[in-house]
């Protein structure tokens, strides 16, 4: 036990997909060694007549995705829980509902983290970045003008969940490759960083960083085609994409080291901003300077290698229980040391 009382229960409501990668007899082991049991929400159903719930653990990211882009039967299912979750302000929800929506627009929190003042003096940035609303190319060439961003460029739709083609996305080497754009997406400068991908995973204070394939080194190019990748296939562990081999005059090049003070900063500046207890990020190294650049924010992120996840889970769980009872409902998230649960240097398995 962990100080929080027995006969405590975590509603959990995860789609089906999600469901069948969970280990649920280790969680609900975990669960009641907290003092928690455990029920699976059924939302086509009055969540009244579901028994009380202390903790709402949820990824409803895809159905609220559908519901702010006007699916009738998302809305009508966001909506019964937010009355639902209003009705009951005790109960602790992970995580909070606005607060990821947040991270469903990749505009929206690029915008959070360029305008990020400690950022700019500690080497770590967001790449440059421009919203397409319009099939125009010479207008969008323009807008990218504007907003300092640069070929080649990364092309990815602006809603970030919800289906298979958030994660698909094109790299653009000159203006006639904007054709290829399908509003509305964002536009974001390329980083060259020899192929290294450094994932971070996030449970509360506790924090996980994974190293994966990437993207090679590319240049702008008139004469270049736009490539199209999946990042569920490039950025896996395993991954055989040619797109992370590099070329043999990159070779050469001094592989920069992440710098985890940097990493912490991201975190503490994400908990103030944003606010999730589950969440992760991605961070590519610039091979030139070495400034850590934030290219992607996820919410529930695939945990598969996160050392003791369930027993991270529960502990955080905990806290976030005991704060807002203690607190009168405040939820803020208060990091009074991060912990960083394995070396950062492993390499997993676990994708999203």
């Amino acid at each position: 036990m962990s100080g929080v009382e027995s006969c405590k229960t975590i509603g959990i409501w995860m789609s089906e997909k999600k469901s069948q990668k969970i280990n649920w007899k280790e969680l609900i082991h975990s669960c009641n060694n907290h003092g928690y049991n455990v029920v699976k929400m059924d939302l086509e159903r009055p969540l009244e007549d579901q028994g009380q719930i202390d903790v709402f653990l949820h990824k409803l990211t895809d159905i609220i995705a559908a519901a702010d882009q006007g699916d009738a039967k998302a809305s009508a299912i966001i909506n019964r829980v937010e009355q639902y979750l209003s009705n009951h302000p005790d109960i602790s929800v992970i995580d909070p509902l606005d607060n990821v929506r947040i991270l469903l627009n990749r505009y929206c929190y690029y915008s959070i983290l360029q305008n990020e003042p400690s950022f700019h003096n500690q080497g770590i940035f967001t790449p440059t970045f421009a919203e397409f609303t319009t099939n125009n190319i010479e207008l969008n060439a323009a807008i990218m003008r504007q907003r300092g961003v640069q070929f080649p460029v990364i092309c990815k739709p602006t809603i970030a969940h919800g289906s298979k083609s958030a994660h698909e996305m094109v790299v653009i080497f000159n203006e006639k490759g904007l054709s290829v754009c399908r509003p509305p997406c964002v536009v974001q400068s390329f980083v060259n960083h020899n192929a290294v991908l450094h994932k971070v995973f996030l449970i509360g204070k506790r924090y996980h960083i994974c190293k994966r394939p990437s993207l090679k080194n590319f240049h702008a190019s008139e004469d270049l085609e736009p490539i199209f990748y999946s990042t569920g296939e490039v950025c896996k562990a395993d991954s055989q994409s040619t797109l992370s081999i590099l070329d043999p005059h990159d070779k050469a090049d001094i592989r920069m080291t992440l710098n985890e003070e940097k990493i912490k900063h991201v975190i503490r500046v994400l908990r103030k901003e944003i606010g999730l207890l589950l969440a992760g990020f991605d961070i590519v190294l610039d091979n030139k300077t070495g400034n850590h650049a934030v290219i992607d924010i996820n919410v529930y992120p695939s945990y598969d290698n996160f050392p003791n996840f369930f027993e991270h889970l529960l502990d955080s769980i905990d806290e976030t229980v005991s704060r807002n009872k203690y607190n009168n409902g405040d939820s803020s998230l208060r990091l009074n040391g991060l912990i960083n649960v394995a070396s950062a240097s492993k390499v997993c398995t676990a994708f999203e």
